[in-house]
């Protein structure tokens, strides 16, 4: 076996069922499926090192097998891996068509009888009662469309005796079909198909975010090579080496500062909400944005091991860390449906052998409980609260992705927050003036606001942003210039004023004990201070800070109120702001000055310590931990792409008020999967006994298989309802 093991590119495996199936197809090859890893979102399996070995070839063709097609990854060229226009929408077409054939079926025969309950089937319930034609012919095209892609892997499980859940559900529909129960045959093949194509609808937005992730680096570096400037791919780019980064670029490579000041944006990478001083020493991240100055870096990363580079592997291993388990139903199909077939072999043959009684009415008994045993009710029960869960918590703004996340947050034990953009508004804004040496508020407004007006600094915004609130109207300032990393000068009413950081100040020699005070004061609350004054006198401060949510101090508490044992604050911002955002929110523990890896390392300790933990957060920085954790929550409104799509749920108005009513909302979902579940068994239960002793039809049997199926949807349905935000 090589090194680094074996990597296949698998074409058709897009969510966890395609997972299942290729590990019990080719764990046998290499001594278990734990010698198998699986990389969904870039359709890639890899033979670990430890798996017994094995030729490509045979790899290959089991995977041909399992009725998807393999390839050596590295032989995957760009453009060979392109899918076509039905590969790319085939599963929603054939869904679609699925829906509305059935809808046809079922309208048709309504009209035909006369009324909606024949339509269902309640006039001349039973083994061929009467269905229109035109009807069946409709409802039949609805099952084939439905099971399109569901079909061929219920035949594998079949030829490998290894009942899933497709399995389960063509059984069910065949042996609807085979009873006369059209309508019902084709509904679940519809609801089936449809839970299918959400799974791979999630997964493939899934795949074009981590994507999108590579956009952020910049495809070209300005190298000095030999006293010269020249442009090339950061990949052609050695450690060591230097490159230029001019105002306003992105910066393409991890480096160190040589030469320049500036300031640069690094909130993709550490999530810090302010832009970062760096002067020579500093350390600088691929993907941050630079500011004002000019900077000279070297190299100290290779292109594919920059810290960004790191994030986009972490979102893909973490993916593939946690590969969904089997489904409950599934698991529950591989006993179930053995034990309903074995159970009426054994109706059917065992009374009239041992006891010599006619085989008549044993074999009409053993139909009986075939037909009680098809799992229809029982498999319509969780799709149909599933897509009403989903349903309810679009409405409230909760995109939840997949219904394999939907009963997730009932089960949650602690809950790890982002700090920038999740507690906090994710931009800075005025928080403190005060003006000094006689200068009225407005006066001081005033001037600072025109020395900014020019300024695409995210505080430069703030400032004047905070002055035309307050009525202030914002001058236009004359002869402008920019002291690069260090701040602004400008002429206001024919007096030059300065505007810059607690550093330019001292480098100006004008710091009083006074000021110096005032400016400690708000260092250790977390605030970021801008100074604006003139040759003689400093003309006043103003304090900027990533201000709170409105409604995040109530949504910890809810979180506590809904039985969250542990809240827990993670942010890449230093730890002074964080204690602040901390004590003003309520959460019981923080984690500041974070990298993403450091992140990941703190959710991974979270699961071991709670089990079920959910991290929410709404930038890049934080993807790697949104993956790791058991849920990912992503703010969907101001988050980037790659947060979104890295999490499982989106919280599409940025209000973390919806945390609760998440949790809320999902353990009445769970409740209500529970209760249709356990109405299904019951009833079928029930039929099961009473076949034994004689006193069940073919008639009651379908009777009450669909009378329960109406149950289950009806109760699915009331998820739906309006409920309030919280409890």
């Amino acid at each position: 076996m090589n090194a680094k093991g074996l990597d296949f590119k698998i074409h058709g495996m897009d969510c966890a069922e395609e997972v299942s199936i290729l590990k019990r197809e080719i764990g046998p090859l290499v001594g278990g499926a734990e010698h198998l890893a699986f990389d969904i979102l870039n359709a890639k399996m890899t033979v670990l090192p430890s798996a017994r070995s094995v030729q490509p070839r045979t790899i290959v063709e089991a995977v041909d097998r399992a009725g998807m097609r393999a390839e050596p990854y590295e032989d995957a060229q760009p453009g060979a891996g392109e899918t076509s226009f039905w590969q790319r929408r085939g599963r929603t077409i054939m869904t679609t068509a699925s829906g509305v054939l059935s809808a046809a079926g079922f309208l048709v025969h309504a009209v035909i009888a006369g009324s909606v309950l024949a339509a269902f089937g309640s006039e001349g319930l039973g083994v061929g009662h009467e269905v229109p034609l035109v009807s069946r012919w409709l409802y039949l095209a609805g099952v084939i469309t439905g099971a399109w892609y569901v079909a061929p892997r219920a035949w594998i499980a079949l030829r490998r005796l290894r009942p899933d859940m497709n399995l389960l559900m063509t059984i069910a529909v065949i042996g609807a079909v085979a009873i006369g129960e059209w309508f019902e045959a084709a509904t679940v093949s519809f609801l089936f198909a449809l839970s299918l194509a959400l799974e791979s609808w999630s997964i493939g937005r899934a795949k074009r975010a981590v994507e999108a992730l590579l956009e952020i680096a910049p495809p070209s570096v300005r190298i000095l090579r030999g006293g010269t400037e020249r442009e090339v791919p950061p990949a052609e780019a050695a450690v060591g080496e230097h490159f230029l980064v001019r105002p306003g670029e992105r910066i393409a490579l991890d480096g160190s500062v040589i030469r320049g000041d500036s300031e640069v944006n690094q909130a993709p990478i550490t999530g810090e909400s302010l832009p970062v001083s760096k002067e020579p020493g500093s350390q600088v991240f691929a993907g941050t944005v630079n500011g004002n100055g000019v900077l000279e870096v070297e190299v100290t990363r290779l292109a594919g091991e920059t810290t960004l580079a790191q994030i986009i592997r972490m979102v893909g291993e973490a993916r593939r860390r946690r590969a969904p388990s089997e489904q409950w139903v599934d698991r529950f199909a591989h006993y179930y449906t053995p034990i309903v077939f074995a159970l009426a072999v054994l109706v059917a043959m065992v009374p009239p052998l041992a006891l010599a009684v006619a085989f008549g009415e044993w074999v009409y008994r053993a139909l009986v409980l075939l037909v009680i045993g098809c799992p229809c009710a029982l498999v319509i029960s969780t799709p149909v609260s599933i897509v009403a869960g989903l349903a309810a918590a679009a409405r409230h703004g909760v995109l939840v992705k997949g219904g394999v996340h939907m009963e997730t947050p009932a089960r949650l034990k602690a809950i790890a927050l982002d700090k920038t953009g999740t507690l906090t508004r994710g931009s800075p804004a005025v928080v403190d003036v005060l003006p000094m040496n006689d200068h009225t508020e407005n006066e001081f407004l005033e001037i600072a606001a025109a020395i900014e007006s020019h300024s695409d600094h995210p505080l430069a915004h703030a400032i004047t942003m905070h002055a035309r609130e307050r009525g202030i109207a914002v001058r236009e300032p004359r002869d402008l210039q920019t002291v690069q990393g260090e701040g602004i000068t400008a002429s206001v009413d024919g007096r030059r004023y300065w505007l810059g950081s607690h550093r330019y100040l001292e480098e100006r020699g004008q710091e009083t004990p006074e000021v110096h005070a005032r400016l400690e004061t708000f260092a250790q609350s977390g605030k970021t201070v801008v100074v604006v004054g003139t040759d003689d006198h400093v003309c006043g401060l103003i304090s900027l800070a990533d201000t709170v949510r409105p409604e995040s101090a109530a949504a910890v508490e809810a979180l506590h109120q809904a039985g969250i044992e542990h809240v827990i604050m993670l942010t890449g911002d230093n730890r002074g702001t964080a204690e602040a955002i901390a004590r003003e929110t309520g959460v019981d523990e923080v984690r500041a000055e974070l990298l993403p890896q450091e992140k990941v390392l703190i959710v991974e300790e979270l699961v071991r310590r709670y089990g079920k933990v959910a991290m929410v957060g709404d930038g890049i920085n934080d993807a790697p931990a949104l993956g790791r954790a058991t849920l990912g929550i992503a703010m969907g409104g101001g988050g980037t792409d790659a947060a979104i799509e890295a999490g499982h749920v989106a919280l599409m108005s940025d209000d973390i008020s919806k945390l609760p009513w998440l949790v809320w909302h999902s353990r009445k979902t769970l409740t209500i999967i529970r209760q249709n579940i356990g109405l299904s068994l019951a009833v079928k239960l029930l039929f099961a006994v009473l076949t034994a002793l004689g006193y069940a039809s073919l008639w009651a049997a379908i009777a009450a298989d669909m009378g329960v199926s109406l149950v289950v949807i009806a109760n699915a349905l009331r998820l739906l309802r309006p409920r309030p935000l919280y409890g």
